[in-house]
């Protein structure tokens, strides 16, 4: 890509579904197209001049740990004049972290020399199956209408079916019990407007990088479950520490103040013979070893 780029045809660049945007070598951005503000909610004139490493994206790599660091793509791609495709996670403006597959590539100017780079990236959430779910169920009015996930009602009828799936064809599957810490507080402190935006968040999170087939739903008040089907006792413990670290690195500003949370999470695996009541159980007592132990972590049954 050369010097001329960044100014040539923003209008048609403004018109792709892709986000875009350029850094100069200090990593300041000199340009943001509206696919960017769509999939990530920060406006143009909220982030060109602004220094992606040091405010809003705050990117993490698919490990879940932070990249801005000492593995920034665009950092690598001007060092090496290489072209980068990575998955990643941006944050939105409202909080919770979106899924992209971004394309890095080094920017040259009419000597040659490298002057920036350039981003784009699109998000690679389940979007299609998530609006056909939500579809099915509004119908059955069996979503939560505060986060738009599924409700208690449907998370009791699709585990009562799980369980008979595990009974008779030894389909293994496991249960994330998530709660968020220090709700309370949030309220008290914010009210229960900003605690109503942090549940939604939270929601928002835990389906950002589920599979398909995984289900989130709102259980009640500052509850939430997990379904992952095809579950060992490794990959739960995983998806449930992934889940935890996206929430803790998630947060928005209100009034002034950086609102962030935290969630403790019990992980159960179904055995033979079980209820929903008994694995509900469990994964409760789970959830309540991790609050006692610290919160904002992940207690796995024993043996799972």
């Amino acid at each position: 890509m050369d010097s001329g780029d960044t100014g040539f045809y923003p209008k048609i660049l403004d018109n792709l579904d892709e986000g875009v945007y350029f850094v100069d070598r200090d990593r300041r951005i000199t340009f943001w197209n509206a696919g960017a503000e769509r999939i990530t909610g920060f406006p143009r004139e909220e982030t060109v001049g602004q220094l992606c490493c040091e405010s809003f994206l705050r990117h993490m790599h698919g490990r879940a740990g932070a990249m801005c660091d000492d593995s920034c793509a665009l950092v690598e791609s001007m060092r090496t004049g290489r072209t980068i495709e990575r998955d990643l996670y941006l944050r939105h403006k409202r909080g919770h972290r979106v899924p992209v597959r971004a394309r890095v590539a080094p920017m040259h100017d009419a000597a040659g020399r490298v002057h920036g780079a350039a981003q784009t990236f699109s998000d690679s959430s389940p979007r299609i199956a998530a609006q056909l779910r939500i579809a099915e169920l509004e119908k059955a009015s069996l979503l939560d209408p505060l986060t738009g996930i599924g409700n208690r009602r449907y998370a009791s009828s699709v585990l009562h079916a799980r369980i008979e799936e595990m009974h008779r064809y030894a389909a293994p599957f496991g249960l994330l019990f998530v709660d968020v810490d220090g709700f309370k507080e949030v309220n008290d402190r914010h009210g229960h407007e900003v605690g109503d935006e942090v549940l939604k968040m939270v929601a928002r999170d835990l389906q950002v990088d589920t599979r398909g087939s995984d289900q989130v739903f709102r259980w009640g008040g500052e509850e939430f479950l997990v379904l992952v089907l095809a579950a060992s006792g490794d990959r739960l413990h995983y998806v449930a520490n992934k889940l935890r670290y996206l929430v803790e690195q998630s947060g928005f500003a209100r009034n002034g103040f950086e609102v962030r949370v935290t969630v403790s999470v019990g992980a159960a695996i179904a055995r033979d013979g079980d209820t929903v009541e008994a694995l509900l159980r469990r994964a409760d007592a789970l959830m309540y070893q991790s609050k006692r132990a610290g919160r904002n972590r992940v207690t796995l049954e024993p043996g799972a």
